[in-house]
């Protein structure tokens, strides 16, 4: 009712100006897996290794946001589209600010995070499937939450009573059950050379 009064106001400074301000081309790092799987790990060295070679990034954490911005959902179905919905608006306006957004978030319906990717345009949106087996993950268990789902003290926890869709055209797929987690980030962030994401800008105002 309330959107036909709203207008999209287009502004003299966008993205194409931001990005070449940074030096940078930039994306949305989508990383999607089950819990403990290692995607926050992973993330936060990929985010480490692009400051290191002067890149601007944000990284977005589920727990971090659930804090914040999403602190009033809960995890039922409906909850978990909404979380992803306002978690996609905010990395669309990230990049939008010329930053490369990296998110680690377990995201395990396939609408949920297609309906990220479609607020992108083609390439901006990577999706990286840390695909790491519910049995490793179930071990390691640093936050406990496997021992509390079972218990039946967690309901509507993802790989024991609700589903985890997997990813089946990932732009990456890493398996972190066993090995250094800095070789997978520079697998990734090599990814993002090859793919041209990390390539650099001549730096200079664009802005008429």
């Amino acid at each position: 009712m309330f959107e036909e009064n709203l207008v999209w106001h287009k502004h003299h400074v966008g993205k194409k100006e931001r990005s070449i301000q940074k030096g940078q081309q930039p994306c949305l790092m989508w990383f999607t897996g089950l819990s403990g799987a290692g995607k926050s790990t992973i993330a936060d060295l990929v985010e480490q290794e692009l400051y290191n070679r002067g890149h601007h990034t944000y990284l977005l954490d589920g727990d971090n946001v659930r804090k914040g911005l999403n602190k009033d959902l809960g995890f039922s179905d409906e909850d978990r589209v909404e979380n992803i919905r306002r978690i996609g608006e905010v990395a669309k306006l990230l990049v939008d600010s010329g930053l490369i957004v990296l998110s680690a978030f377990i995201s395990p319906f396939k609408v949920d995070r297609q309906m990220v990717r479609e607020l992108f345009p083609d390439g901006e949106f990577v999706e990286i499937f840390v695909s790491t087996p519910i049995e490793v993950c179930e071990k390691r268990d640093p936050k406990g939450l496997y021992r509390k789902a079972r218990a039946g003290q967690i309901k509507q926890f993802t790989g024991v009573d609700s589903a985890y869709e997997a990813p089946h055209q990932a732009e990456i797929t890493v398996d972190a059950s066993y090995g250094d987690p800095r070789i997978l980030a520079g697998k990734i962030v090599t990814y993002l050379e090859i793919s041209g994401y990390c390539k650099t800008f001549e730096k200079a105002m664009a802005v008429k």
